[in-house]
């Protein structure tokens, strides 16, 4: 499954899932764009950690919920590597509260960047997959879009929206011969999830059959083959990787 050569787009990819799979990819021979919204130092350290490891990136800077700053990121691909092979939506917020608390201003900009920023990210990146040879659109949606999750009504629907959007795009990308698929991650050992209380983490792990938390490379992987040549008959399809979550 080799990604030597191919052009990878990862948003939100300073940190966490995002960075684990762009420095996966990287490793692998793909041109990655590290896309940052504010991290800029993070993202840089994404760029050495690739070039060390033989690979080749570039950062980005681009709020993926501003248009215009997705085009920007466009040109930065353009400019470093050429046309996109491979774009991956994993940039996303949470703005959790109750929901007879919770404020429209939380849901919009939730919906804004998790469902508004995977609209401007495929649509400016729309041409460069339908023309790849082997073109793939990937997006990073979560087991709360399928299971919802107290206090996260903006989160879970803004990934539940995911499902349906891949399924579409994935009928517009097939007479082009691209394919668009999902990646629905469990609860996934990053920072964030490492400062939640060890009683929370704890009761979450209990509830995950294989009794453990998702490493990075877990979710990098399922990318990494859904990215590459080897998966050309595989599209609009929502790939679990939670542990044994729904059995």
């Amino acid at each position: 499954m080799s990604m030597e050569g191919r052009t990878c787009v990862i948003t939100g990819s300073a940190r966490g899932i995002g960075r684990g799979i762009a420095e996966y990819l990287g490793e692998e021979g793909a041109n990655v764009v590290v896309n940052y919204r504010s991290s800029e130092a993070a993202a840089e350290e994404a760029v050495d950690a690739i070039e060390t490891a033989g690979g080749s990136a570039v950062a980005a800077q681009a709020d993926v919920a501003n248009r215009e700053e997705v085009e920007h990121m466009r040109e930065v691909c353009h400019e470093a590597f050429g046309p996109a092979d491979v774009l991956v939506n994993n940039a996303g917020i949470t703005a959790d509260e109750q929901f007879t608390e919770m404020t429209r201003e939380e849901w919009d900009r939730v919906m804004d960047v998790n469902l508004g920023g995977m609209f401007n990210c495929t649509q400016e990146f729309f041409d460069d997959i339908w023309n790849a040879d082997e073109g793939r659109l990937i997006n990073i949606s979560s087991v709360v879009g399928k299971q919802g999750n107290f206090g996260q009504a903006n989160y879970a629907a803004a990934k539940s929206g995911m499902f349906g959007f891949t399924r579409t795009i994935a009928l517009e990308f097939a007479k082009g011969g691209s394919t668009a698929n999902c990646v629905a991650p469990g609860f996934t050992r990053t920072d964030m999830v490492e400062n939640v209380p060890d009683e929370v983490l704890e009761r979450i792990v209990a509830g995950i059959p294989l009794e453990r938390l998702a490493e990075v490379e877990d979710i990098a992987a399922v990318v990494r083959f859904l990215a590459s040549e080897e998966s050309s008959y595989v599209t609009g399809e929502v790939i679990d990787v939670n542990g044994g979550m729904d059995l």
